[in-house]
């Protein structure tokens, strides 16, 4: 059968207790009487204002109930997600609006000057919802919290198909960040999978009735990453949809007492992070601050995107003793190519995964590598997997293209298999930089640099860094006779891209690092950054 979040939603939410939690973000409490009736409301609010099945919704928004709230809306009324990065600049948040097609715009106002500025090249949008704490919303915007109170918060009766999609736009491998199109019967099963691991899972919509009303304990999660990532997105999705409830925290940023605080509060029993740059500062505090959080509830710490070190997961095992640390091997483009899990009682090496059911390592011939050979290869995920690229056929023949006749989601991930047929994972086979989870494409930044007047020649690369993952690094040829400044050149970058995409280092370099055919030496200019650095 074919699985659709509303039709689920519409099931589980009157099973639950009226006063059950559905959304904590600091002192605010949603119920889930109250978001089902809300989330109702939207839906047909939107679909009054224009919304047809298949439109587009694009999520401007920080981490808080409006996001989730918004999707729930959104798979009612059979509309497909778009999440934007609000770190981007407005050229950038176009870029997205536009290769989307939205038809709708969820914003925070907080990003109200943003909007200001683009809604006259926005012809393709039209309706804009303003998120506002004080009920002002700017000219031809409607208040959010106004739809969610119009209407009689009745269902709204309407067919959903399991071929309805969710968009997560990514830059990962692909240079522009182009919207992975997802099904939600390809997620559902993704979900399933993972349930049927630890015994049975619901496979009909009465069982899903059934296993909410048999449910001892219903899931609670705090997302600490951004919910406008995949990470924060499915994992807050999985526990909606399970009729829990999704914590979140009212601070801009990473906010390690709040976090700690909010888990201890609220009972939470699994956190969703990014790596080193999210468990760094959350370990630090529990050092800080040992025994000041009741975490005894806390059993699962789940990362993704990048990788997560051995030293810092053993540090949060000696205050979070009965959780498990959970490494999940996916990306935007496929869930499960592996996972690795660590508790108080083993430890596993940093990158080393235990592969995916439904996962094979090719070489470059397509030929699947021989476990224990030492043979790098780039794994490869069949399944259920993304519908392609949105709007960019190319792009889906080379990430979801058959080998053996089986179509796979091959990202660009390389590994080796090990004797005991897990994997130790070697980073992205493209140039791709993924620094503290934001991916940042070396060509963007490279371009954005030789705009400046003092820079003849650039390239940028990743180097390993203990905060961040990976640095955005570059190196810079200057124009004759130019003497530029790094803090000016970081700034000028800042001005054109996001601000994580500005180098956090810059070298000088008379030597352009380019093959004579003017392929760019990424190695060679890598090597010459590290010799730089000492």
């Amino acid at each position: 059968m074919g699985w659709n979040f509303g039709d689920i939603l519409d099931v589980v939410g009157p099973e639950l207790p009226a006063d059950a939690p559905a959304f904590v973000h600091g002192d605010r409490v949603i119920t889930w009487a109250q978001t089902m009736a809300r989330t109702n409301n939207l839906a047909a609010a939107l679909i009054k204002k224009g919304a047809k099945p298949g439109d587009k919704v694009a999520f401007y928004l920080r981490n808080g109930p409006e996001y989730m709230e918004t999707l729930a809306a959104s798979f009612k009324a059979r509309l497909t997600h778009v999440n934007i990065n609000y770190r981007y600049n407005a050229q950038e948040v176009y870029y997205i609006l536009d290769n989307a097609d939205a038809q709708t715009i969820v914003y925070s106002s907080d990003f109200r000057d943003i909007i200001a500025e683009l809604k006259p090249q926005l012809e393709k949008v039209a309706t804009f919802v303003e998120v506002t704490p004080d009920g002002d919303v700017l000219d031809g915007s409607f208040s959010y919290e106004a739809l969610c109170a119009e209407g009689d918060g009745a269902p709204l009766q309407i067919k959903r198909e399991g071929t309805d999609q969710i968009f997560i736009y990514t830059g990962g491998t692909t240079g522009m960040p182009k919207g992975v199109m997802w099904s939600h019967t390809a997620i559902r099963e993704v979900q399933l999978d993972s349930m049927r691991k630890l015994g049975a899972a619901p496979e009909t919509m009465e069982q899903v009735k059934l296993m909410i009303g048999m449910m001892p304990e219903r899931p609670c999660i705090l997302p600490a990453c951004p919910l406008m990532h995949a990470t924060g997105l499915l994992t807050a999705l999985s526990a909606m949809v399970n009729g829990g409830c999704v914590v979140t925290t009212p601070s801009v940023g990473l906010n390690a007492p709040e976090l700690w605080q909010a888990a201890a509060d609220n009972h939470v029993l699994s956190m969703a992070i990014v790596g080193d740059a999210f468990a760094k500062p959350l370990l630090k505090e529990l050092d800080d601050n040992p025994n000041k959080y009741d975490l005894s509830k806390l059993m699962n710490i789940v990362s993704s995107g990048v990788m997560w070190s051995t030293e810092v997961k053993r540090g949060l095992l000696k205050h979070l003793p009965q959780a498990t640390m959970t490494d999940a091997f996916g990306s935007s483009e496929g869930l499960g190519f592996g996972s690795s899990q660590m508790t108080a009682e083993g430890e596993i090496a940093t990158a080393r995964f235990a592969i995916g059911e439904k996962c094979k390592v090719f070489d470059e011939n397509n030929v699947e590598v021989e476990a224990g050979s030492g043979t790098p290869g780039f794994i490869a995920l069949t399944g259920n997997i993304p519908d392609g690229y949105y709007k960019d056929p190319k792009k889906s023949a080379e990430t979801f293209r058959e080998v053996d006749g089986v179509r796979y989601s091959i990202p660009g991930d390389w590994c080796t298999v090990e004797p005991d047929g897990t994997l130790t994972l070697l980073g992205r086979g493209s140039v791709c930089i993924n620094t503290a989870g934001e991916k940042v494409y070396p060509e963007e930044v490279e371009e954005a640099l030789k705009t400046h007047a003092d820079v003849d020649d650039a390239l940028v690369i990743g180097l390993e860094d203990e905060k961040w993952g990976q640095a955005v690094t570059a190196i810079v040829r200057p124009t004759p006779d130019a003497t530029p400044d790094e803090d000016d050149l970081r700034q000028f970058v800042r001005k054109i891209l996001a601000s994580y995409k500005a180098p956090k280092q810059i070298f000088f370099n008379d030597v352009a690092f380019r093959a004579p055919n003017g392929k760019a030496d990424y190695k060679g200019a890598k090597k010459f950054a590290e010799s730089q650095i000492g």
